[in-house]
């Protein structure tokens, strides 16, 4: 039997006599290291382990791969493995079902690991939203681009209405594909990626207006939807959202020199102060190229940001937060090396558990945008 957790994906828990997952999580992180190497060792070339960036380190040190979502996504689909074990969160495992063979099976060790960026952006709001810009006679030049964190289902509601996903680092060059065949973008779900992404277009931020789910017409007047260029929708990455401009004032106070390097996904008022922009693969290599005895202060979650100084501190680059407490993914800490475990030892006894599969229909338009983006490069 499955369990539906939203109408658009199917997960299939653990069957047969699955081995208890609380049975795991009372023992100590350590004593899963032997367990998850000799799990590994067994499963060979059949089993593929992907490790998103902000992953913990017991748990990424046993990745075959690590990077953005995408980037493992499209990785896994290329590879001979018939099962894709994603340490990241619940729209990257749909993305990596979306993009790999019918053969292939995605296992998501934790299901409690989701986003709650993407969860800002439900499918029914979105189509309201566009229901509303038809009455209004605006859905006609309107082209719906979605981040890549965000639900399959939003990714498909894009692909059918002639859109497509974007990634942090090729955000503009979908928004300049978009304009040149329409008049205006529906961005969602994350209001900052789009509004960074808008300004560095030269788009004046009153034409950027906010849609809110909650309020009525989205909380905006015809006439301001009308003029809109981009239209925001009002979600945010909580990670990202937490680092304020008086964090980048306060750190070149403390630190004179320091190179301030942010996430896109931050607010305008911190990226304007910023001396660069970047993804997760842009940060990283912003700080490979630098010169020796540089520092930084990089405004991302803190398991990338620790992994990066101690990765360069051999090269005497100083590497801290933007925020002196840093910033935690709560949703990717979920996944644990006990849940690791619990998912590779089950695959050996030929169980597989935590399967994310995106139904046909969802997974045919999905592809069509993710297939768009490949167009822009």
């Amino acid at each position: 039997m499955n369990l539906i957790i939203d109408e658009e994906t199917a997960v299939s828990p653990e069957t047969g006599n699955a081995c208890s997952l609380e049975n795991y999580l009372a023992l100590p992180d350590h004593s899963m290291d032997e367990r998850i190497a000799k799990a590994r060792e067994r499963l060979g070339a059949t089993t593929i382990l992907l490790g998103h960036h902000y992953q913990r380190d017991e748990v990424i040190r046993f990745a075959d791969f690590t990077g953005d979502s995408y980037k493992l996504s499209k990785i896994a689909s290329e590879t001979e493995a018939k099962y894709i074990v994603f340490c990241g969160v619940h729209f990257m495992a749909e993305s990596a079902d979306v993009l790999g063979r019918d053969e292939q099976q995605v296992i998501l060790p934790d299901l409690n690991a989701g986003c709650s960026m993407a969860d800002m952006a439900e499918i029914s709001q979105v189509e309201a939203c566009w229901e509303a810009l038809e009455r209004l006679g605006l859905a006609a030049d309107t082209i719906p681009i979605t981040y890549m964190n965000s639900t399959a289902a939003i990714k498909a509601f894009c692909g059918e209405r002639g859109g497509l996903v974007c990634t942090s680092s090729n955000c503009r060059a979908a928004f300049e594909w978009a304009f040149a065949r329409a008049k205006r973008i529906l961005f969602l779900p994350d209001q900052h990626l789009g509004r960074n992404s808008g300004n560095a277009m030269e788009i004046p931020l009153a034409e950027m207006p906010v849609w809110d789910p909650w309020a009525l017409q989205g909380g905006q007047t015809k006439a301001d939807l009308a003029n809109s260029r981009i239209l925001l929708w009002k979600g945010h990455c909580s990670v990202h959202q937490r680092f304020l401009p008086s964090h980048v004032d306060e750190v070149r106070a403390k630190h004179p020199g320091v190179q301030v390097v942010v996430h896109p996904e931050c607010r305008w008022e911190v990226c304007q102060k910023a001396d660069a922009l970047g993804s997760t693969e842009r940060i990283i290599k912003i700080v490979e190229e630098a010169p020796t005895g540089t520092s930084f202060a990089i405004g991302t979650e803190i398991h990338l940001v620790n992994r990066l100084a101690q990765r360069f501190s051999a090269q005497d680059k100083r590497i801290m937060s933007l925020e002196d407490h840093g910033c935690l993914c709560t949703t990717m800490y979920r996944i644990s090396p006990q849940h690791l475990a619990w998912a590779l030892e089950n695959l050996v006894e030929g169980r597989v558990v935590n399967q994310i599969k995106v139904r046909p229909s969802v997974k045919k338009w999905a592809r069509v945008a993710l297939d768009r983006m490949l167009e822009i490069g």
